[in-house]
């Protein structure tokens, strides 16, 4: 039975490359390549692959984007992710329950070894960069854990939402309070986390994986 592959990478070369290596495996069989996310879904959609090879970094629809898209329809493809080196949103991706991990500067052997092990129901990702991964999940966990022990669900909302660039008139707005009960909440937050204003905020919550 041939493992049926789409293909996505908004870098031509690299697309290139990727189709040569896989065309000398003979149970590998290549429906479709994709060079940003929307031409990724609908490749997915017309020719249901068993996996997908998926740049992280994309125009329009990034990776991130057609993952999530994935897994909210409910399509059964297994998700392999292609990344050039270390980058967060592989770990979200991670979390998202992608398959496999590929560095780009891997051997070819490699990305063949992988696909066979994710087609067999197998999860694969190098041995170093899982590890990394893997600590780094663990952390903005507990991290995540933290500040929900910290503040009320009303509190980390506006923090999040105060991370996010919005200032209090719209946070008051959004949430249909006054602007001083938006002021209120965020001098608590500052205390309850103590962080000493909006930027510091935003890193606080960015360290651990909230925004």
């Amino acid at each position: 039975m041939s493992v049926r592959l789409v293909l996505a990478d908004d870098h031509p070369i690299v697309l290139d490359g990727l189709k040569q290596v896989l065309s000398l495996e003979l149970d590998f069989e290549i429906l479709a390549t994709a060079k940003d996310g929307d031409e990724t879904l609908e490749a997915i959609r017309q020719h249901h692959p068993d996996i997908v090879i998926l740049d992280i970094r994309m125009p329009g629809k990034d990776g991130l984007a057609v993952i999530r898209e994935l897994v909210r329809d409910g399509l059964q493809a297994k998700l392999i992710v292609l990344t050039a080196a270390e980058q967060d949103e592989v770990f979200e991706a991670i979390r998202l329950g992608v398959h496999g991990v590929v560095l780009k500067d891997m051997a070819p052997k490699l990305l063949v070894h992988c696909i066979r092990e994710v087609h067999a129901g197998r999860r694969w990702l190098e041995k170093s960069y899982a590890t990394h991964a893997v600590e780094k999940l663990l952390q903005r966990e507990a991290g995540a854990k933290d500040v929900a022990r910290a503040l009320t669900p009303r509190e980390l909302q506006i923090a999040q939402m105060t991370a996010q660039g919005m200032h209090n008139k719209a946070i008051a707005a959004k949430l249909s309070i006054t602007e001083g009960t938006a002021k209120l909440h965020l001098h608590h937050i500052y205390h309850k986390l103590n962080v000493d204003g909006r930027v510091a905020l935003m890193q606080y919550l960015q360290q651990r994986g909230l925004v």
